[in-house]
């Protein structure tokens, strides 16, 4: 790669051509697995763009392909639904909650999703929809700041990222689980074409008129990948790295997002507690499985050398 792009990262004919090849490589394996989809041609215009427009963007993007990279995977488990390859938990996940983090209400043990969906309140269900937006502009902002102060900060934050999302992505596939508002909808019947929905996030956008939150939540990959909850999991990698940067009161804030998205994950029936305990063993096993490898094998220290030294 290096040969391609040098460390000014300039443009060449080599360069080019594999842009190109893997521009047309990815619009043709997205459009046999997925069809075409407006989100792919738009993906491909704005890397396209960043990385001719100048040498910063375009070392922008190249560091960013870890994201993108995310994304992908992401986007083409759609093409190979969980429930495909082991049976999905529904009501022994929901009795388990249940046993373990019951509430009793009115002389009937509740879930907790079921107990705040019973005692929501406007307040609440504007600010839990504000945490949960935050899912993603948090780690992508951490990111970008990291870019532009410490590059190699930010591939070990970026590539932990990614680490972890693939370790999530196993147990998907190893343990499909359904959200607590499937149950509120389907109760604890299989329906296999189920597509996603908002939940309790549904009352942040009746209260403001929009369709934010269903926008969003149209497009996900999968309904029976609520365990583990990496929406849980993205903010403790994000405070890990805060703290490790010596980010003073931007922690405080990271501390605040982070209590608030896991609470939300609860209170809009996105996720049991169970989901977002195993979000954050998730977080804490990837990062340290990371720190490990960075530290035991070679090959990982000259990969992220290198890395740094194109987007320098």
């Amino acid at each position: 790669m290096k040969s391609a792009i040098n460390n000014s990262v300039s443009i060449n004919t080599r360069s080019v051509i594999i842009v190109s090849a893997l521009s047309v490589a990815y619009m043709l394996l997205s459009w046999f697995l997925l069809g075409y989809k407006a989100d792919q041609l738009i993906l491909l215009i704005l890397c396209n763009t960043l990385f001719y427009v100048s040498a910063t963007t375009r070392k922008f993007i190249i560091g960013f392909s870890i994201f993108i990279f995310y994304w992908i995977i992401f986007d083409y488990m759609k093409a190979f639904p969980n429930y495909n390859y082991n049976t999905v938990h529904i009501a022994d996940l929901y009795n388990f909650e249940k046993h373990l983090f019951g509430i009793n209400l009115n002389g009937k043990l509740v879930t907790p999703n079921e107990y705040f969906r019973l005692k929501s309140t406007t307040f609440l269900n504007i600010v839990t929809g504000l945490f949960y937006l935050c899912w993603i502009p948090v780690p992508l902002s951490f990111a970008a700041y990291l870019f532009f102060t410490n590059k190699k900060q930010f591939l070990y934050f970026a590539l932990t990222f990614l680490f972890v999302n693939i370790l999530g992505f196993i147990v998907y596939y190893l343990y499909p689980a359904a959200p607590p508002w499937y149950v509120e909808y389907y109760g604890f019947n299989f329906h296999p074409l189920t597509v996603g929905n908002t939940g309790g996030l549904s009352k942040f956008d009746a209260y403001f008129h929009i369709e934010l939150f269903r926008s969003i939540y149209a497009k996900g990959s999968n309904v029976f990948a609520a365990m583990p909850s990496l929406h849980s999991a993205y903010p403790v990698i994000v405070i890990y790295y805060g703290l490790k940067n010596r980010l003073g009161l931007v922690n405080v804030f990271f501390a605040i997002v982070v209590l608030g998205i896991w609470f939300t994950a609860v209170y809009a029936s996105h996720h049991y507690i169970l989901d977002v305990l195993a979000g954050i063993l998730t977080a804490t096993i990837g990062i340290n499985l990371f720190n490990l490898m960075f530290t035991r094998v070679n090959f990982l220290k000259k990969f992220i050398n290198k890395y740094e030294s194109i987007i320098q």
